[in-house]
């Protein structure tokens, strides 16, 4: 984690697409180390919010493509968890996105959201809210 911090904002946002995406990292741990020592909380915010944004964009295009066996390979989520999804996204559609933030749930279900076609535009939007939230919310408890 030092090597990220290191980095800078750079690593900030490098660690914050792979928290979104296929790796365990703690995008908040960078974080809470970065907001002692920036002068740019504003910075923090958005670097970290458009790397887990564009991370998790990341993961509703391998579910758009419809290549599960990328997902069960590469993220862990089994078919069947995509399908649990479904019922889901037929009901919420696109504001559930929001909610990809989550962790354990969040990168199954950006995937499904993408796998059932739901709009990239509507996904973009509500998951870029949930995502900004978060960070906001990290960055104030932090302060």
């Amino acid at each position: 984690m030092q090597f990220f911090e290191e980095l800078g904002l750079i690593g900030l946002f490098l660690v914050s697409f792979l928290a979104a995406t296929i790796l365990p990292f703690s995008s908040e741990a960078i974080l809470a180390l970065m907001v002692n020592d920036s002068k740019s909380l504003v910075s923090l915010l958005v670097v970290a919010s458009l790397g887990n944004i564009l991370g998790g964009m990341f993961n509703y295009y391998i579910g758009h493509l419809g290549k599960l066996s990328w997902a069960q390979k590469y993220l862990k989520i089994s078919k069947r968890d995509i399908d649990k999804w479904c019922i889901k996204i037929e009901r919420f559609g696109s504001v559930l996105a929001f909610f990809c933030w989550l962790p354990v749930i969040g990168d199954p279900l950006a995937l499904a959201l993408g796998y059932f076609r739901v709009s990239p535009l509507k996904v973009l939007i509500y998951l870029s809210l949930g995502k900004i939230l978060r960070y906001g919310v990290v960055i104030y408890l932090l302060m």
